[in-house]
């Protein structure tokens, strides 16, 4: 579906739900035409009926995990998550010893940035769920290529700092995990990670291209001075937090600039 790149429509019902700091702000008129994310349905009398089943069906299946002895009171809140979408999705492993699974460390990650921005724990909880599913199923194919597009797209704006990382065999040791399969959570700070979600959230997980592309352009002195990949990827997985919020807006810009009018398919 054809989209304006400025309809954020997902920022009206983070409120609702709790995220804070929002700054795109549209109708909640237009938010309720379309739920792409699955959390509710479209329509508006139809809304308390779906929260209160999604309450009853949060509590039954926190009760089956503590039946079971998956979790206890003193669990962690992004652990009961997990335990539950695992539960849900027919992954739940036989034993809770049991090594957690790489897709499980990215479900923490996206659960425990979530938890910053929702009080609820059940709204909590199908936010997360949702946007995982949607990661897992929607952007399954696309998100393994995003590597490749960062490099193209890099070699356009700065092809000096790409023969650079070549050279010392970084390209392929950048914090991908991080950037693209955990959409930068553990990343972005709260209010620059909601920015980036509600693209992502919208329709377009290119996005998450254009981000990474800009911390590298912000950066390019810093990695520059690194001749190391694994100083470069470790000073990359835990860059300055004090301008973020500019780099989101920078990489929104190169996002327009690259793609032109997005439309929300990739």
């Amino acid at each position: 579906m054809a989209e304006d790149s400025q309809r954020n429509f997902r920022s009206v019902y983070y409120e609702k739900v709790g995220f804070r700091g929002v700054e795109e702000k549209k109708s909640l008129e237009i938010l309720l035409k379309d739920d792409r994310l699955g959390i509710i349905p479209p329509h508006h009398e139809s809304h308390d009926l779906v929260m209160k089943c999604r309450k009853e069906q949060y509590r039954d299946v926190y009760h089956a995990l503590q039946v079971i002895r998956f979790i206890k009171d003193s669990t962690p809140q992004v652990e009961v998550f997990l335990r539950m979408h695992q539960l849900e999705s027919g992954k739940l492993p036989r034993n809770p010893a049991f090594p957690l699974e790489p897709e499980d460390e990215v479900f923490l990650a996206i659960a425990k940035a979530m938890e910053e921005m929702v009080d609820d724990n059940i709204d909590c909880y199908w936010l997360v769920s949702s946007f995982v599913n949607q990661l897992n199923n929607k952007y399954k194919d696309l998100l393994p290529q995003l590597p490749k597009v960062l490099e193209q797209y890099l070699s356009f704006e700065d092809n000096r700092l790409l023969a650079h990382l070549r050279a010392w065999s970084a390209v392929s040791k950048l914090p991908y995990n991080l950037w693209f399969k955990k959409c930068f959570a553990g990343c972005l700070p709260e209010s620059s990670l909601q920015r980036v979600w509600d693209k992502v959230i919208s329709g377009s997980c290119k996005i998450l291209v254009f981000v990474a592309l800009e911390i590298l352009l912000t950066f390019k002195m810093k990695v520059m001075a690194l001749t190391n990949a694994e100083k470069i990827t470790q000073f990359l997985e835990n860059i300055p937090q004090d301008n973020t919020d500019a780099i989101v807006s920078k990489a929104i810009d190169l996002w327009h600039k690259h793609c032109g009018t997005p439309v929300h398919l990739v």
